[in-house]
């Protein structure tokens, strides 16, 4: 028992002079940090030199100049021609259509007409059902 009495009375004082240890090494000021050495000031960086653009057609003499633009121009003139020809399509199918529609609006506003008059026949045969039912139906039950 004494030892561990004495153990601990030892560890106490370790642990007392370990935290007054620590603490006058925190209380010390740092010391100032150390000036760098200048640098030299470095070089700017250079832009590439832009390499030169090639002609477009290279090494093409005037008549070969002429040619291809001669076939150029007749491509282009070929597919406004096909242009030309698509629209007019486009229009003779434009009026077909629109010919088709007013037929067919034309054949609609007659089945509304002959529905219109079907309904007023129908109406009329039920009005005439009617006036039957009670005349024979009903006005001789009402005189008995």
């Amino acid at each position: 028992m004494k030892s561990i009495l004495v153990f601990n009375i030892v560890l106490l004082a370790s642990v007392s002079f370990f935290q007054i240890t620590l603490a006058f090494e925190t209380e010390q000021e740092p010391e100032p940090p150390e000036i760098p050495e200048p640098s030299p000031s470095p070089k700017p960086i250079k832009t590439p030199d832009p390499e030169p653009v090639p002609a477009p057609f290279p090494e093409e003499s005037d008549s070969e100049k002429i040619k291809r633009l001669t076939e150029e121009n007749n491509k282009l003139k070929q597919q406004n021609i096909d242009l030309h020809n698509e629209i007019s399509s486009l229009k003779n199918d434009k009026s077909r259509l629109q010919t088709e529609i007013s037929e067919l609006n034309d054949s609609i506003q007659k089945l509304k007409e002959i529905t219109l008059e079907q309904i007023r026949v129908i109406m009329d045969l039920v009005n005439q059902l009617k006036d039957i039912i009670f005349e024979k139906i009903f006005s001789p039950t009402i005189k008995l």
